[in-house]
């Protein structure tokens, strides 16, 4: 069996000992001959690496493994590269959570004000990141984790019209898939999901059993009697509890499709903003909580020269996804995930220039999306405007406009006044000076 060269990029993340771990497990299905971490924060990945080389040297001895900040490095001679970038940090996203929050609006890390502060950072990172990795390693799959995962996409399509080895995913379908086997006591990699968006803006339509039986209507009465839990209740902060018990809010309002978790920031905008606290948001609930348990216990490792008896916290769906869309890939075994594409027709009463979230068929040569055919006038409502929100904020991004900004944030559903987008605009171009471009 053919063994693969990576890369992960934000090799310093609290998300990359899970995705180690689980290309352990995975080792027999897509096996590596070479993996390197990448990241442009020496001392934070450090640990990370350092914990990989006990882990490794236990569960992969045969790998050669080595991280670094040097890009050449990183990218030469690659078959696949994983990027989980966070542009700004912990820090930035604190920033992008209060800054609206203390003006009345939804503070969350990829919507609404903070998500447009988060993409207008993460698409010139990501642009010098495909550029960067197109140098050393033209063939090279790129498998893009980095949110917001919709400005991302859209600023990648136009920059990079003719690169088809370019795949954004997002792996919330994909714990709501597994949260919904939870609920069933099902194995959810069984289900064969309908599902239609934008990230973080979709609906599961059908939800089908290896014998072709929708459980869509059992999940949602299973859902407004008992409540709704992520499938790693148990490893949660209380803020991903609260979410998705959200659902079945969601669903008692719209009952025609199951929704995902971040729409309850454009349903509930207010009701969001008003149980917040906007001292200690979702960012300080992460550095005090996931981000402190993950590097502590990295450090034990590193201590004792054993992963034996370690407790490294991960999410399997974020970090088996990633290894299973690069194995469909890889292998060409046509698996079906749910991914970003460009429409095309796949929703046939929006525009074919929208980067979709939809089911597809993952082979050699990228993904083969399913039709989805036209959806009702409600859900098209919603995403056309959320569409024309993505699409104006990429257009500041590249035409260096304050207009298509302030046009981008009056459309969001969580600020909808001219007053409050103005506002909050000023503000984050005020502390994102190092990172945005300027805006005329």
């Amino acid at each position: 069996m053919k063994k693969f060269n990576i890369t992960i990029v934000g090799g310093g993340s609290t998300w990359t000992p899970g995705i180690l771990k689980s290309l352990c497990k995975m080792k027999d299905r897509f096996p590596l001959k070479k993996l390197t971490l990448f990241d442009i924060n020496a001392k934070r990945q450090a640990v990370i690496g350092e914990f990989a080389k006990v882990l490794f040297s236990e569960e992969y001895p045969d790998l050669d493994f080595n991280y670094t900040t040097d890009a050449e490095t990183a990218y030469k001679d690659v078959d696949f590269v994983f990027v989980q970038m966070r542009s700004g940090g912990l820090k930035m996203r604190e920033k992008d959570e209060k800054i609206p929050l203390s003006m009345g609006i939804v503070g969350q890390e990829t919507v609404g004000p903070g998500g447009f502060a988060y993409g207008m950072r993460s698409i010139g990172d990501m642009i010098k990141t495909v550029k960067d990795i197109r140098k050393y390693s033209e063939k090279a799959w790129i498998l893009n984790y980095t949110n917001p995962a919709a400005i991302v996409a859209e600023a990648l399509r136009r920059e990079f019209p003719n690169d088809k080895r370019i795949l954004n995913i997002c792996d919330q379908p994909v714990n709501l898939l597994r949260s919904y086997g939870r609920l069933l006591n099902m194995n959810a990699d069984e289900f064969d999901p309908v599902y239609f968006g934008l990230n973080h803006f979709g609906w599961f339509t059908h939800i089908y059993d290896k014998d072709g039986n929708d459980l869509l209507p059992k999940i949602k009465q299973l859902i407004l009697e008992k409540g709704f839990i992520p499938a790693d209740a148990e490893q949660r902060d209380k803020s991903w509890l609260d979410t998705y018990a959200t659902v079945r809010d969601i669903l008692i309002d719209f009952p025609d499709y199951l929704p995902n978790t971040y729409l309850q920031y454009y349903f509930y905008p207010d009701k969001m903003t008003a149980k917040a606290n906007p001292n200690y948001t979702r960012a300080n609930e992460v550095m005090d909580g996931r981000e402190k348990r993950i590097f502590d216990e990295c450090r034990r490792v590193i201590e004792r020269g054993t992963v034996k008896g370690a407790q490294i916290f991960h999410n399997d769906a974020h970090s088996d996804f990633i290894i299973e869309v690069a194995e469909s890939i890889a292998f060409n075994k046509a698996r079906n995930f749910i991914v970003i594409v460009e429409n095309n027709g796949v929703i046939s009463n929006i525009q074919d220039d929208a980067m979709v979230e939809v089911a597809a068929s993952l082979t050699a040569s990228g993904p083969r999306p399913y039709v989805v055919g036209k959806i009702p006038t409600f859900y098209k409502g919603l995403i056309e405007s959320q569409l024309a929100y993505e699409k104006l904020t990429v257009d500041a991004y590249f035409e260096r406009s304050y207009q298509k900004a302030l046009q981008a944030l009056t459309l969001n559903r969580t600020v909808v006044s001219a007053i409050k987008a103005r506002k909050v605009l000023d503000a984050l171009i005020e502390v994102n000076k190092e990172y945005w471009p300027d805006l005329k």
